[in-house]
């Protein structure tokens, strides 16, 4: 293989600049051409592609979001998409394609690998709900973010007494909220993937309050519900003073941290590695610290990503 090509789709996640630039310079390295497709699959079937070289790729290890741009495309869900994307792939000799987000990015190198084409999936995404992988480049950074602003947050729950609820994204997915909350010490986490009584909730905060705790933590994940909903919720059940605080897409921003840094990088050469062998229609992750390959298909068809639910259980018995 000669020329590849490269692109991120979906939601931006810190890390994706790093795994753009170990794919590129891997590459170069193995004396391959490497094309960089703009705006994702929009980009792809709009022919909106240009070749990277080693210094289109430098001072960008350490900068959030993907200088290839991002956006959703859903026409390329359908077959006449997906043609128009590799007649274009096919227009500037590209002989396999590493596509670089979440699970409609992966489901579209389902597509192309269906159609013969070979492609690599590496999973970008801050949500962490990608199958096949104990972790995603970006969720590191963004459960980081989180955390600070956790920590922030409790100086002036302290100081007025109050509960606050804090909305973290993650789509369907609890993992940023899970990690954060055990790592923040939230007195609760409120997940997707497991019910919750707000009777309970609102029992364990007035614990807290006979006890003389000055203040309460919320994780809500945003797949559970609204933070403000949560809190309509919260008061049937007693005025506890609480306050909202969404902090939305501040999450996906901001320089990715060293671990997210890392794990782009060993994703991308992997991947170059792979198609240098003539192999497509696998995605990347990480298993037991452990860089593994899997077919795309299977992995998208027979597995599901499952949060760790012990953590879940150890912030319950110590977040007294």
């Amino acid at each position: 293989m000669k020329r590849i090509g490269i692109l991120t789709s979906g939601g931006d996640a810190p890390g994706m600049n790093a795994a753009i630039r170990a794919v590129t310079r891997k590459a170069i390295f193995e004396g391959m051409e490497v094309y960089g497709i703009n705006y994702g699959y929009a980009g792809l079937v709009a022919g909106d592609i240009r070749r990277l070289d080693i210094s289109d790729v430098g001072d960008k290890i350490q900068r959030g979001g993907t200088f290839l741009y991002s956006a959703r495309y859903p026409e390329f869900a359908t077959e006449e998409g997906q043609l128009k994307g590799i007649e274009q792939l096919k227009k500037f000799g590209i002989e396999g394609l590493v596509v670089i987000g979440g699970d409609g990015s992966y489901h579209g190198a389902l597509a192309l690998t269906k159609h013969g084409f070979p492609a690599i999936g590496l999973p970008g995404t801050i949500d962490n709900d990608i199958p096949g992988t104990d972790f995603t480049i970006g969720f590191d950074t963004a459960t980081n973010t989180v955390l600070e602003a956790v920590d922030r947050i409790r100086d002036t729950a302290t100081s007025h007494v109050r509960t606050f609820i804090i909305e973290v994204m993650g789509r369907d997915a609890g993992d940023i909220a899970l990690w954060a909350g055990v790592a923040g010490g939230a007195d609760d986490i409120i997940i997707p993937e497991h019910n919750f009584d707000m009777k309970v909730v609102a029992g364990k905060i007035q614990e807290g309050r006979d006890r003389g705790k000055k203040h309460c933590l919320i994780i809500l994940a945003e797949g559970v519900m609204g933070g403000n909903e949560f809190a309509e919720k919260l008061r049937e059940y007693g005025n506890y003073h609480a306050r909202v605080t969404v902090l939305g897409h501040v999450v996906r921003g901001g320089s990715p941290t060293a671990r997210d840094r890392v794990l782009a990088s060993k994703f991308g050469w992997r991947a170059v590695e792979l198609l240098k062998e003539g192999k497509g229609g696998l995605c990347i992750g990480i298993l037991d610290n452990k860089i593994v390959a899997a077919d795309i298909v299977d992995t998208l068809e027979n597995k599901k990503h499952r949060p760790d639910l012990e953590l879940y259980r150890l912030n319950n018995e110590i977040s007294l």
